[in-house]
């Protein structure tokens, strides 16, 4: 599955390594939904691989993928 940037990765799960919070935006996501840190990012960034887990989520909006990203693991924003 190719990634659709949506920019859901960016702002639903907790990213420690950046000090990123639940359902907190990375502060290196564009308002384009493109990572400004993109060569230099995080293992765990790079890691991510697009699943079935994106198409679960699909929704109009950001804050729409969002909230049903953080429904499916059962998180909250800190």
């Amino acid at each position: 599955m190719e990634c659709s940037g949506c920019g859901t990765c960016c702002v639903a799960p907790d990213i420690s390594s950046l000090n990123k919070k639940v359902g907190e935006r990375c502060r290196h996501l564009s308002g384009e939904q493109r990572c400004q840190i993109y060569e230099e990012r995080p293992a765990v960034c790079r890691g991510y691989r697009p699943d079935r887990i994106c198409g679960m989520i699909a929704a109009p909006t950001l804050p729409e993928r969002v909230e049903k990203y953080l429904a499916l693991f059962g998180l909250r924003p800190d």
